[in-house]
């Protein structure tokens, strides 16, 4: 029972509910008021990656970043900060164009501009209008819907070189099926397209599902895309020209 929690040995109390988290914390503090480990799930999952990574992320500069960030909002998962590193790293102090769909609060375009330095130029797409004043020198701020072509055609004539995209917007499928379709072929060579928190492509209301048409199950495929020229059976397409490598 919660009452004999008093009594109890534990390292960690963890809070598995997302949807009554804030209502369980509370009853737990009122009965264990100096107790510093009651954690949520995820805040369990950081500590337990910084015991474990903190050596390798000391000269990370995205990491320091996030942590040593006190005026805007990052919301991103701990360990991104290694993957971004080990994509984008190449194109640091060059005149890379870079665009994330999602600005929310304005946190990660900041970042990415310390990251990429003057020389680069940073777009944030959002849905929010309200996310234009976050545009500032050399981050513009574009608003639209991820799932409308149309839109995309206004971003393509605005800007006639992407040579890295980010999707960290509304992680629906349509949203990330629609944009890859639409950008994938814009970008220039050597170029990199990042879809993040894949996790959805599992999620019924972000329209995913095991064995659905969500995002996993559609870029699984490129693989066999690649493949095609050695097939007797697959047709050969954009992808099979165009994609170097695929990493999941």
């Amino acid at each position: 029972m919660p009452e004999d929690l008093g009594n109890a040995e534990y390292d960690y109390i963890i809070i598995a509910s997302t949807k009554y988290e804030g209502e369980i914390r509370q009853k737990l503090e009122r009965l264990l008021p100096q107790n510093e480990n009651i954690l949520s799930i995820g805040e369990f999952y950081y500590k337990l990656f910084l015991e474990e990574n903190e050596d390798r992320l000391q000269d990370n500069f995205m990491y320091s970043y996030f942590m040593g960030n006190e005026n805007v909002s990052i919301d991103k998962w701990l360990h991104y900060y290694r993957i971004y590193d080990r994509y984008f790293h190449a194109y640091r102090g060059t005149d890379v164009v870079f665009l994330e769909i999602g600005v929310d609060k304005g946190g990660s375009l900041q970042m990415w501009k310390n990251y990429f330095g003057e020389k680069a130029t940073v777009i944030g797409v959002d849905i929010d209008d309200k996310c234009k004043v976050f545009e500032q020198g050399n981050a513009k701020v574009e608003i639209g819907l991820q799932e409308d072509p149309k839109f995309w055609e206004h971003i393509k004539d605005k800007y006639p070189r992407i040579d890295i995209l980010l999707d960290d917007g509304g992680h629906t499928m349509n949203q990330q099926i629609v944009t890859f379709e639409c950008m994938f072929p814009f970008l220039s060579d050597g170029g990199i397209y990042m879809c993040e928190d894949t996790h959805t492509s599992y999620m019924e209301n972000f329209g995913g599902g095991y064995g659905g048409k969500n995002f996993i199950g559609y870029s699984k495929k490129f693989i066999d895309d690649m493949h095609a020229h050695f097939s007797k059976v697959l047709q050969p397409n954009y992808n099979t020209e165009s994609m170097y490598s695929v990493h999941f």
